[in-house]
């Protein structure tokens, strides 16, 4: 019988304080809490549940997580307006073959970590 992966359903990644972490990826990024059990909390992130997990010891190379967004250019500045620091502000990185545009912009998180913001924009018709 062949595996049906279909998609992502959870993905993890630790952080020093989990309330202050709750704080930040509800009220800067904006992505809705679900809960909160012990040292771990869960938010909904389109189809894909993200789960912070308190820890003594980062992992200081976790995995970037990318989060998509209709327009690169204005969550950078909404979240430049909430005080994140970027790495890198907006950026094409790639042209495909029909003209559709990838963009990114690379944000630190609370323990100074990276993560992204990324957009697709269509061809101009």
């Amino acid at each position: 019988m062949p595996l049906d992966i279909s998609s992502v359903g959870q993905i993890s990644r630790t952080v020093s304080d989990v309330g202050q972490s709750v704080a930040w990826y509800r009220d800067v990024l904006g992505l809705e809490h679900l809960f909160t059990f012990d040292k771990l909390a869960f938010f909904q992130c389109g189809g894909t549940r993200l789960m912070l997990s308190q820890n003594e010891e980062l992992q200081p190379a976790e995995s970037l997580i990318y989060f998509r967004v209709s327009d690169v250019k204005a969550a950078h500045s909404a979240l430049t307006g909430k005080g994140v620091e970027f790495l890198q502000g907006p950026e094409l990185v790639h042209r495909h073959a029909d003209g559709t545009e990838e963009w990114m912009a690379f944000f630190k998180d609370p323990e100074g970590r990276a993560l992204a913001v990324m957009a697709q924009v269509p061809p101009a018709a």
